[in-house]
C-alpha cells in the first residue's frame, strides 16, 4: 500500500487533487483509516491515475473523465465530443480576440453621411420574438441571416439585383407590428434588402415581400466589429444620442442596422429643428 504522499510523487498528483478526485468518486483510494482518515493507494491504482492525468491533460471535465472510465467503449467517442467542443470554444475566442484587436486598434467612431433614396424588399423576420431574442444576439443573427440568404435568392430570382448592404429594422412600421413589439410574441425585426428592379421583376416577387421606398435622408452611424450583443447595441445608441449636432436631433425611429460580414453598423435619421426648437 503507498501512502497518499508517496502515491501522490508517483502519479505528479498533488495531495489535494487526489482528495478533489476521491471526493468526485474518480480515483477512490483502496483504503481510508477510520480512525485517522488517512488514505492508501495500490500500485495498481497508478495505471488509473495515468489516464485520469491523461483526459484531464486534454481539459476534459471530471464527469466525463469519471464516464470514459466507467465505460471504457465510449471513451473515444466522449473524447471526439470533447474535441469538437474544444474547436467550438477556440473559434470563438479567435473571434473574439480579432473584436479586441479592431475595437482597441481604433476606436469606432461616430459618422455622418447622406443616404440617398432607394427600392427595398421588406419582411418580418422568423424567430425574431422577444422571448428568442432578449437574452441571446446569436439566435436574432441566425434569424436575420437565414431571412437575408432566402430574400436575396428570391431578388435573384425573380430577375433583380441586390444593389446595397441588406439591413433590419425594428418591426414597427404598422399598427399591427407596434403592438407585437409590446408582446412576447413578436416579429420584432424587419430585414430590408435594397435593389435594382424593373417593374417585371418587381411584379414576380411573391406576395410575403414588400416592396418599399426608403427615402433619402441624413443619418449618423456607427459600426462595431464582431457579433451582435446587448452591451455593442447599447454602445452604438449611447454613441449615437450623445454626438454633437447643431440645430438637429436623432430620430430613434429611423434606427436601422446594416448587416456587413464583419460587423454591424447602426444607423440613426437625423431630424432637423424648425426655428421652435421641434423636429421637423
Amino acid at each position: 500500500m503507498l501512502s497518499i504522499s508517496d502515491f501522490s510523487r508517483m502519479c505528479c498528483l498533488s495531495p489535494q487533487t487526489l482528495r478533489f478526485y476521491h471526493s468526485e468518486g474518480l480515483l477512490v483510494p483502496a483504503h481510508v483509516s477510520e480512525q485517522t482518515g488517512y488514505r492508501s493507494y495500490t500500485f495498481d491504482q497508478v495505471e488509473q491515475a495515468m489516464a485520469i492525468t491523461v483526459l484531464r491533460g486534454t481539459g476534459m471535465p471530471v464527469k466525463l473523465v469519471r464516464q470514459a472510465l466507467d465505460e471504457p467503449d465510449t471513451a473515444l467517442n466522449l473524447l471526439r465530443q470533447h474535441h469538437g467542443e474544444l474547436k467550438r470554444q477556440r473559434h470563438a475566442q479567435d473571434e473574439a480576440i480579432n473584436d479586441a484587436r479592431e475595437l482597441l486598434t481604433a476606436w469606432p467612431q461616430v459618422q455622418a453621411r447622406h443616404v440617398p433614396e432607394t427600392t427595398v424588399i421588406s419582411k418580418p423576420v422568423p424567430g425574431s420574438s422577444l422571448r428568442d431574442t432578449q437574452h441571446d444576439w446569436g439566435t436574432l443573427d441566425a434569424a436575420v441571416g437565414a431571412a437575408v440568404q432566402e430574400m436575396v435568392r428570391t431578388v435573384e430570382s425573380c430577375g433583380a439585383v441586390v444593389s446595397g448592404t441588406p439591413w433590419r429594422a425594428p418591426a414597427r412600421e404598422t399598427p399591427e407590428q407596434k403592438r407585437q413589439l409590446r408582446t412576447a410574441e413578436g416579429p420584432r425585426w424587419l430585414v430590408k434588402v435594397p435593389l435594382d428592379a424593373d417593374g417585371t421583376a418587381l411584379a414576380a416577387l411573391p406576395g410575403d415581400i414588400e416592396v418599399q421606398t426608403f427615402e433619402a435622408r441624413e443619418e449618423l452611424s456607427i459600426f462595431l466589429p464582431g457579433k451582435s450583443s446587448m452591451p455593442k447595441y447599447g454602445t452604438a445608441i449611447s454613441r449615437l444620442f450623445a454626438h454633437p449636432l447643431d440645430g438637429a436631433c436623432v430620430d430613434i425611429g429611423g434606427l436601422r442596422q446594416l448587416l456587413h460580414d464583419d460587423g454591424i453598423e447602426t444607423a440613426v435619421a437625423i431630424r432637423r429643428l424648425d426655428p421652435a426648437g421641434t423636429a421637423a
